[in-house]
């Protein structure tokens, strides 16, 4: 893949980020600038889900894959665009309780037909109540 040279790349992430995070020292050069850009794009960048919220889906999603550099990346992120901690506590009591539901859902071998035929009715019905 042809791209910027990693000098030009570590420039560019020093001038947005302060240092060159050392994590980015393992990515092969030649994958170097197409990495920079994918997480300028995805972590830094405006994208369709504002940051605090994509911040907060990260520190979730992370909380199931306990991923500790993932979680406080994303916690830390959270904060600089403007979560409190308690939506940071929400977020996480959050995934808690799905990923209960998911385990409870898969052991007793819930009937999926079933159970997207019933969530049909319910949204239909909640949606007919305004």
């Amino acid at each position: 893949m042809a791209g910027r040279t990693r000098s030009e790349v570590e420039a560019e992430i020093k001038e947005t980020l302060g240092l060159v995070p050392h994590f980015f020292s393992r990515i092969p050069d030649d994958l170097m600038d197409y990495e920079w850009e994918i997480f300028k794009k995805l972590e830094l960048g405006e994208t369709l889900i504002p940051n605090k919220y994509k911040e907060l889906i990260g520190i979730a999603l992370h909380s199931e894959t306990k991923c500790r550099y993932c979680t406080l990346f994303h916690t830390e992120a959270a904060k600089l665009f403007g979560a409190t901690d308690e939506e940071i506590q929400e977020a996480v009591h959050y995934a808690k309780n799905s990923l209960g539901w998911s385990a409870y859902l898969n052991g007793v071998r819930e009937d999926y037909d079933d159970f997207e035929r019933e969530l049909s009715e319910i949204k239909n019905y909640l949606a007919s109540k305004g």
